[in-house]
């Protein structure tokens, strides 16, 4: 008397405990992908309807002028210029009360990348917040 199984074994495999493992690990390396430079500049991008979070506390203008290839820069909206090199501690004044330092930051469309990234630094060495003021479509 032969005894047989009832039910048989089928030699497959089921992939959906495989694709959930997959999925977690892509979610966690992308959260963990966004740590991976945490001294990049604070920077806040305004909306073009002009809704900004935070306050700016000191506004820091830069005009370009074609004819001469020349900057000026401004604090405060003040129409007298400042020298670059006396930016820094002028911003530092205005700020050193301030509980959340924030620089909001004006510039023409013709001014070179490289006079915003200079007053961008001057925001990450005092670690201030920095906007970069659009205007409204």
């Amino acid at each position: 008397m032969a005894i047989r199984r009832r039910a048989k074994v089928e030699p497959s495999f089921s992939m959906s405990s495989m694709t959930d493992i997959v999925f977690l690990l892509l979610i966690f390396f992308l959260v963990t992908s966004t740590l991976v430079n945490p001294n990049a500049l604070k920077l806040l991008l305004p909306k073009s309807s002009n809704q900004v979070s935070a306050k700016p506390t000191v506004t820091v203008s830069i005009k370009h002028y074609l004819p001469q290839n020349t900057f000026t820069y401004h604090i405060n909206g003040s129409s007298a210029p400042v020298p670059f090199d006396k930016i820094e501690e002028m911003v530092v004044n205005e700020l050193k009360d301030s509980e959340d330092p924030t620089i909001s930051l004006h510039v023409d469309k013709t001014v070179p990348m490289e006079q915003v990234v200079s007053v961008m630094n001057i925001a990450k060495r005092n670690q201030y917040k920095i906007i970069l003021a659009t205007a409204p479509e």
